[in-house]
């Protein structure tokens, strides 16, 4: 799909979309679409697209993921998770409805922002605005996205250990073909595990590279501890994406994540990246946050992830 055809396909579902960059050479986001980025490299869009999600809406009977760049809160599941506030698994419509705004904007710069009020597994409410802070530069069939994603707290009470966990949480998603892998360094054996069952037969060791084979048959999920530097997503011979986050801010740490039931006690793990392959075709690379002790009347909560697109033609390929 072209960046032309993605905001031709915005513009028939009645969805506000922004331009970072160019249409041809740049980022857009797609503003009542979760604030979700697509990015585009010589006129194509390298993130996964489903047009049938982007014209219909979601509801209490499915989630409809359009694809793109989203970013949510974390953890997902436990009992400090914001997806299980009904018992069952969905995205709640705080996030789904969001309505997404421009707040500033410049050629190569602009900042997204929304009020998401959240409401954790505990049934405790959460106001925050969620921000992007998205920055494009472009070359001649590369793309470098960065983003700082911030969560800030705009309740009046003090919240502290023991009530929260909340970080922000970029998932970049991607159709999966033949030989499509993910590399990293080898990570230590602390710094890799599973979040559903074994995907040992996944991944291995290859010419001095860390190889998880994204095609799959079942669904499973690695989570990377903060020593793991980067991942990078191999579409096959087309197109290369290398995801990296920054340094936390001081007071925040790396906090589990994992989809588990709501009354359970989230672990020790705490994810800075991860891998996430699903059967049906498609698979995220994610890159997170931190969690601070405890949530002040305006506390921000931030992560700076750099994105880097590279295409075929490009001679780092």
């Amino acid at each position: 799909m072209t960046g032309q055809e993605l905001l031709g396909l915005f513009s028939k579902a009645h969805r506000r979309s922004h331009v970072i960059g160019t249409s041809e050479n740049g980022i857009i986001a797609a503003l009542d679409l979760e604030g979700r980025l697509f990015a585009v490299v010589n006129g194509r869009v390298l993130n996964r697209v489903v047009p049938s999600a982007i014209v219909n809406r979601s509801n209490k009977h499915a989630y409809l993921n359009p694809g793109g760049d989203a970013l949510w809160p974390a953890p997902e599941g436990t009992c400090f998770g914001y997806e299980y506030g009904t018992g069952k698994w969905r995205v709640p419509p705080e996030i789904t409805g969001a309505v997404w705004d421009v707040a500033e904007q410049s050629e190569n710069h602009s900042v997204i922002r929304s009020e998401i009020d959240l409401v954790n597994n505990h049934q405790l409410g959460i106001p925050c605005e969620f921000e992007r802070h998205i920055k494009v530069e472009q070359s001649k069939n590369s793309l470098i996205q960065k983003v700082t994603e911030t969560i800030r707290y705009i309740g009046v009470k003090t919240l502290r250990k023991g009530e929260f966990l909340l970080a922000p949480w970029s998932l970049c998603q991607f159709d999966v073909g033949i030989g499509s892998k993910v590399i990293m360094l080898p990570p230590s054996a602390g710094d890799i595990w599973d979040m559903y069952e074994s995907s040992q037969s996944q991944r291995g060791i290859s010419e001095g590279k860390y190889i998880v084979k994204a095609e799959t048959d079942f669904r499973f999920q690695l989570g990377l501890g903060e020593n793991v530097p980067w991942i990078e997503y191999i579409n096959g011979n087309d197109f290369r994406v290398k995801r990296h986050a920054g340094i936390l801010p001081p007071g925040q740490i790396y906090i589990d994540i994992a989809d588990a039931p709501p009354e359970q006690l989230p672990t020790n793990n705490g994810v800075k990246l991860s891998i996430y392959c699903d059967p049906s075709g498609f698979m995220e690379i994610e890159a997170c946050g931190g969690c601070p002790d405890i949530l002040e009347p305006c506390t921000e909560i931030s992560a700076t992830i750099t994105t880097e697109y590279i295409t075929v033609a490009d001679e780092r390929f």
